[in-house]
């Protein structure tokens, strides 16, 4: 079996999509398949961008030219689609990445209450979030700030590691408040958004009334999260072997 005909049958099996993540966790696993090669990940990058075979629908999501009028719409977005549902299913598929980033890293991970349902792919939010009941950190008022970010990340003593605003097109003002509020706690924050909102963000968050965590928060642009997602995976194995 050649290298690409691999990588169809795993995106096949998955519906006839598949992230570049989960590409690198299963095309390997193809029995038949010689590399030849010391970064086989790389040849998988590669092989996604033959526009022969594959198109791109997101950053790190891929899917068969073959499978494009079979494919969910939540995954593929025809323009049929309302403007106000496609906004939704893109901000919840860059939630799912987050979710699965912080799965990966050996965090728990949370998902609103009311983003429990959204759809990640072909999956529920709430079905790769490993935690339903937000952990009880701090004072009230500060948990319900807190709870209403897009995702939350925690480490093994139920305490905040990072907080993650999908910014696809709201304003980035009420997220930057939200961080304000939690400034003092030691948790990172980040905005996720399309790498043209960079500039309006750095603007922003420059404020006055954002001074306080100018220089805590950070920008993630999709196409950044999307390579974090596949790195996350392509280490996964290696790092499971050894304690940090």
């Amino acid at each position: 079996m050649k290298q690409h005909e691999a990588v169809i049958k795993i995106m096949e099996q998955n519906g006839g999509f598949a992230t570049l993540g989960y590409l690198n966790q299963e095309v390997l696993k193809v029995s038949g398949v010689e590399w030849k090669t010391k970064t086989p990940f790389a040849s998988i990058r590669r092989i996604v961008q033959d526009d022969r075979f594959f198109f791109k629908i997101r950053p790190g999501l891929w899917a068969l030219k073959t499978y494009k009028n079979k494919l969910p719409e939540n995954v593929f977005t025809a323009e049929k689609i309302p403007e106000i549902k496609q906004e939704e299913f893109n901000h919840s598929y860059y939630q799912g990445l987050l979710v699965e980033v912080g799965n990966l890293r050996k965090f728990e991970t949370f998902i609103p209450y009311q983003d429990k349902n959204k759809k990640f792919l072909e999956k529920s939010l709430k079905d790769i979030a490993t935690i339903e009941k937000f952990y009880k950190f701090g004072y009230e008022h500060i948990i319900n700030r807190a709870i209403t970010i897009d995702v939350s990340w925690f480490n093994n003593r139920k305490m905040p590691n990072s907080f993650f605003e999908v910014e696809h097109s709201a304003g980035i003002e009420n997220s930057l408040g939200k961080f304000v509020d939690l400034q003092d706690f030691k948790t990172n924050f980040f905005i996720v958004a399309d790498k043209a909102r960079e500039m309006e963000f750095k603007k922003k968050v420059c404020f006055n009334m954002f001074y306080s965590i100018q220089k805590r928060v950070q920008f993630m642009s999709y196409e950044d999260l999307s390579n974090l997602h596949a790195k996350s995976f392509e280490t996964a194995d290696i790092e499971n072997k050894f304690k940090f």
